[in-house]
């Protein structure tokens, strides 16, 4: 009986651990929703009353909410920005707990400045969508084909290019061979991570978890309380099969996503245009890094693949 007992303990530890990892890896966190919300960081502290500039200037342009439903019956929410019926239609992926505005807050105004219509949108779990488990692109993924097929019935002639930061960097990277339409002409991606599961093996490791220890209940807990499979997403495996092309933006010093996942996907991507490494940024802030440098790159990227 004693036995028993102990056992029945242990499973229930066990159980509630992986509850709690789940919580804090996969699970939707209100909080994360503020806009001004900027990371702690030495780096992004620094430049906080610019990122508070750009972030409240965007949210104070005119927009028009949008919604789609997605595969598994999930209501995600978006801002749509036009400028033209004919214009190209740029559209935008957040990061891991970001949200709509304060990530693009810098890409949009790139975008504004090429007159093109914008389209961003609150990936799942986050913001104004619905879900509450964070996927690390493995279904969000399919959340992008389906943005790309509403502009499609919205804008049939239109041509798209997708762009994404950190996490939504990944998304775009891992659906770009989904079978998207021809009206996608490029992809810029900043900041990406190769795959869902090196990302968490690496942020174990950075918190003083050892990976090869602590990822198998990241793993089981992913499957059973998320029905998600983190063996199910590579960026890295889907450029390979991809012949749109990949514009790759990071910060050399980016110490949370390291450049290095950059290197792998370029060398896996047969249709990479270029590879930008910015020599002080850290983790998606490029952009506030070097702006000039930053948006001559996308527009000269965006300018090959429009022509």
């Amino acid at each position: 009986m004693i036995f028993l007992i102990i056992i029945l303990l242990i499973l229930i530890t066990m159980i509630s651990f992986g509850l709690y990892i789940f919580k804090e890896a996969f699970y939707r966190n209100p909080k994360d929703d503020d806009i001004h919300n900027i990371p702690d960081g030495e780096a992004y502290q620094k430049s906080k009353e610019y990122f508070i500039e750009l972030i409240d200037k965007f949210n104070n342009l005119p927009y028009e909410n949008v919604y789609i439903k997605t595969y598994d019956g999930k209501k995600l929410h978006g801002r749509y920005y036009h400028c033209s019926d004919d214009a190209p239609i740029d559209i935008c992926f957040h990061g891991y707990r970001g949200t709509l505005v304060r990530d693009f807050c810098g890409g949009a105004k790139i975008c504004f400045e090429c007159k093109h219509n914008v389209l961003v949108v609150d990936q799942r779990a986050h913001g104004f969508s619905e879900g509450k488990t964070i996927s690390f692109g493995i279904r969000e993924r399919y959340d992008c084909v389906e943005w790309v097929k509403y502009i499609v019935n919205r804008f049939p002639n239109n041509k798209i290019l997708l762009y994404g930061v950190s996490m939504g960097g990944a998304t775009i990277l891992m659906a770009s061979n989904l079978n998207l339409p021809k009206n996608v002409v490029g992809i810029v991606a900043d900041s990406p991570f190769s795959s869902p599961e090196k990302i968490i093996r690496k942020v174990l490791d950075d918190r003083g978890f050892p990976n090869r220890i602590f990822y198998p209940f990241i793993y089981i807990s992913a499957l059973i309380f998320g029905g998600l499979n983190l063996k199910h997403g590579s960026a890295i495996e889907s450029v390979k099969n991809t012949n749109i092309p990949i514009l790759l933006i990071h910060g050399k010093k980016d110490t949370f996503v390291p450049c290095s996942m950059s290197k792998d996907i370029k060398k896996a991507a047969k249709t990479c245009y270029d590879l930008a490494l910015f020599e002080n940024a850290e983790h998606g802030i490029s952009y506030i890094a070097d702006e000039k440098t930053y948006t001559k790159i996308v527009k000269d990227f965006i300018k090959s693949v429009l022509k």
